[in-house]
């Protein structure tokens, strides 16, 4: 009876899995005066938050990075905070996926291809690469996150309430510098 007992209960456990976020790779890029940031995410979203975006309830994931200059004499300076939104739509009535970041519409033909828009970013401009100076190394942080203080207000209770709506991955580090741009030929 008591083997039966905990099997039942492992079986509940695995159904009940928290979801789970990593960054795979981070590419911080000079381009055109901008300092833009490539990600590449792994998501692995629980079956319960799975079946409410199948619902109509909309996902929104959250990166967030930080930059930091080391400075001996006293904690690191702070140089840049950015946070980047994407939301994550089924269409109920059309059957369509949607990836929304800002204004702008990705329609996905499955869940499959909209869950690999929200795990690459690519060209995420961060800051003016000017803030920088050539040759200092620049130490960062990003993670990404299921951002729930953005879902509706019902829906903002029930997620605090159950495991497998808390998805925030571990902070992955980076470093980085500027180099100086070359003579013109």
């Amino acid at each position: 009876m008591a083997v039966c007992l905990l099997c039942v209960a492992c079986v509940g456990m695995n159904m009940a899995r928290a979801s789970e976020a990593r960054i795979l790779t981070i590419e911080p890029l000079p381009q055109d005066g901008q300092l833009t940031m490539d990600l590449d995410v792994a998501l692995d979203l629980s079956r319960s938050v799975l079946e409410a975006a199948e619902h109509g309830v909309p996902l929104y994931f959250t990166y967030d990075v930080q930059i930091s200059a080391p400075r001996w004499w006293w904690f690191d300076k702070v140089l840049v905070q950015a946070t980047l939104s994407r939301r994550l739509i089924y269409n109920n009535l059309t059957q369509q996926w949607r990836v929304a970041t800002g204004d702008l519409f990705l329609p996905a033909a499955t869940k499959e291809d909209a869950l690999q828009v929200i795990k690459q970013v690519r060209g995420w401009p961060i800051a003016p690469v000017d803030r920088f100076e050539p040759d200092v190394k620049y130490e960062g942080r990003v993670r990404v996150r299921l951002d729930t203080s953005q879902m509706a207000r019902p829906l903002q209770l029930d997620a605090r309430n159950r495991g497998a709506w808390s998805m925030a991955s571990p902070w992955a580090t980076f470093d980085f510098s500027i180099r100086p741009a070359g003579p013109a030929k």
